[in-house]
């Protein structure tokens, strides 16, 4: 049983009752188990099968890098609170309970203004989530969670305005927009279209990462 690090402000304390929620089979997926911490549930994102592995740093670093985006967003409605980094290989969180953007039958159009409203705060604060799709949007009653900030990147002011800043806001929001579309079966507008048209060298540097992904995915395995 892991404890928690007391970089949180919490005292250690085993986990209890884990229930195991998704297993990690890509590469560099965590396994995803719901828990007890102090009488409260939590969720915990668990890297610790690449403990004593190469790809241990790397996880570490996911790890750090998920936890200072949650810190950011510490007492914001839109994102889960950060409880703390067990082990330096998993993050606990807040548990949000609901159903994924998408899971329920009919989707209201107050969850599609808190959905861009929350990127728009995001955005206005120099972050980009980076990974935005149906299963990291939560839908808790009238509340409209972002999960997953492993991928989120936070700028400084000065370099907000970068091309490839720009980029990453205008794949949040024609994320955001696809799903929308997907889910309501609404054509695009104009606008729209234009957001979610992808410039050509965006295209090129995701078809180069994709490669380089597989070439890492068939060395290392995963």
């Amino acid at each position: 049983m892991n404890t928690f690090a007391d970089a949180a402000g919490i005292a250690g304390r085993q986990f209890e009752t884990p229930v195991l929620l998704k297993e990690g089979t890509r590469l560099l997926e965590p396994d995803v188990y719901r828990t007890l911490v102090k009488g409260r549930v939590a969720v915990v994102k668990d890297y610790s099968r690449y403990r004593r592995t190469p790809l241990a740093p790397l996880a570490r670093l996911l790890v750090r890098r998920e936890a200072r985006a949650l810190g950011r967003l510490r007492d914001w409605a839109h994102a889960p609170m950060l409880l703390g980094i067990v082990g330096g290989l998993a993050l606990a969180m807040e548990f949000v309970p609901g159903e994924p953007l998408g899971a329920q039958r009919r989707v209201s159009e107050d969850t599609f203004r808190q959905l861009r409203g929350a990127l728009a705060h995001l955005h206005a604060n120099g972050i980009t989530h980076n990974d935005l799709h149906p299963a990291n949007v939560m839908v808790s009653g009238d509340r409209v969670v972002l999960l997953d900030f492993a991928s989120a990147l936070r700028v400084p002011r000065w370099m907000r305005n970068a091309p490839v800043v720009r980029e990453l806001r205008r794949s949040d929001l024609a994320n955001a927009l696809k799903i929308e579309q997907r889910l309501t079966g609404r054509a695009p507008g104009e606008f729209v279209s234009q957001v979610l048209a992808d410039p050509r060298w965006v295209t090129a540097v995701r078809d180069g990462w994709k490669r380089f992904y597989r070439g890492f995915k068939a060395t290392f395995g995963g």
